[in-house]
């Protein structure tokens, strides 16, 4: 029996949880949520960790995966775009972890939380027929946008790739658009929009204001769903927008897994018919998106669960390189 302690840091909550791992099953314990904005470095964060007498403490884990809203260097150091601090394992005093503390990519984990039970309720959004041994695809908006990838190795299994997809250019497409993209620029300062700003909390609360003139909150902006149609109009099709561009570029036919806060809270964004509409919008390609089938995980511990599976390979190999996943 092995003990992982799993984290999932990003740019407003940080998960951790206990994990067992007995042979090949893997169990779930106990989760805490810590409030990353409270901590003023990654060292504070696991002080607060430590305070808050959680069961299981780094350093007595068998192995520590903290899974982070960033690009992870050498496996041991990030600097998260949506997060007022970095991170770098080697100078985290040795009280405060462990031996097998690793470092991995956010959607990383999600990549690898597809095939534990985090992922066996996820709900139906687009019915398909997944196409053998193509890619399946990951994406999900919460503080900022999130992509991965399962790529198969030819024999059933999968290698999970991390992505900064994110923060790639927004393709908008027409006069109305263009006018929301000069609205973002002056109030956002930047030459070019990201698909950050656009499928993100921030990313609601910037439409809302530009639908209505007024500044809210994105949990506000949500339960205002129904007064403003328009702002959910436009979210649920840039959300398809984006769904469908990443699946062109990575020929994802094998599916699509949509995660993150806002779907996971809010279905009906990707319920909504613009979402649809504006994944299948494609004059070459309808019929070959019309067969991807696309899945909404609401489990949003999906990310522990992700970096548990992580660590307990990582025992298993006793190596760091990426190990690939069994398919379904």
């Amino acid at each position: 029996m092995k003990r992982i302690l799993a984290a999932d840091i990003g740019g407003t909550n940080s998960r951790f949880a206990a994990f067992t791992v007995r042979g090949k099953t893997i169990s779930h314990d106990r989760s805490i949520w810590l409030s990353t904005s409270a901590a003023d470095s990654f060292v504070h964060l696991l002080e607060l960790l430590a305070s808050s007498n959680f069961e299981l403490q780094p350093g007595k884990a068998d192995a520590v995966v903290f899974g982070v809203a960033g690009p992870v260097i050498d496996g041991f150091k990030c600097d998260p775009p949506n997060i007022a601090w970095d991170i770098d394992l080697n100078e985290v005093p040795k009280k405060l972890c462990c031996n097998n503390a690793l470092l991995i990519n956010d959607f990383l984990a999600q990549a690898y939380s597809t095939f534990t039970p985090a992922f066996e309720d996820a709900i139906e959004v687009i019915a398909g027929d997944p196409v053998q041994n193509c890619p399946i695809a990951i994406l999900g908006a919460g503080t900022g946008l999130g992509k991965s990838l399962l790529i198969p190795n030819g024999t059933g299994k999968y290698l999970p790739v991390p992505s900064e997809g994110g923060h790639s250019v927004f393709p908008f497409t027409n006069k109305e658009e263009a006018e929301y993209a000069d609205f973002l620029r002056a109030k956002l300062g930047c030459e070019k929009v990201i698909q950050d700003y656009i499928l993100s909390g921030s990313g609601l609360a910037h439409l809302f204001e530009f639908h209505t003139g007024e500044i809210a909150p994105s949990h506000k902006v949500v339960a205002h769903f129904s007064e403003y149609p328009v702002v959910l109009e436009w979210f649920s099709r840039f959300y398809g927008r984006i769904c469908h561009n990443f699946v062109l570029d990575t020929f994802a036919l094998g599916g699509l897994y949509i995660t993150g806060g806002i779907a996971a809270g809010n279905p009906v964004v990707v319920k909504h018919n613009e979402f649809e509409k504006s994944f299948r919008d494609c004059e070459q390609y309808h019929n070959m998106l019309c067969n991807v089938p696309i899945k909404l995980n609401q489990n949003e511990e999906a990310g522990l669960w992700g970096a548990a599976q992580y660590g307990a390979d990582h025992l298993t190999h006793k190596a760091t390189p990426r190990p690939t996943v069994e398919g379904k």
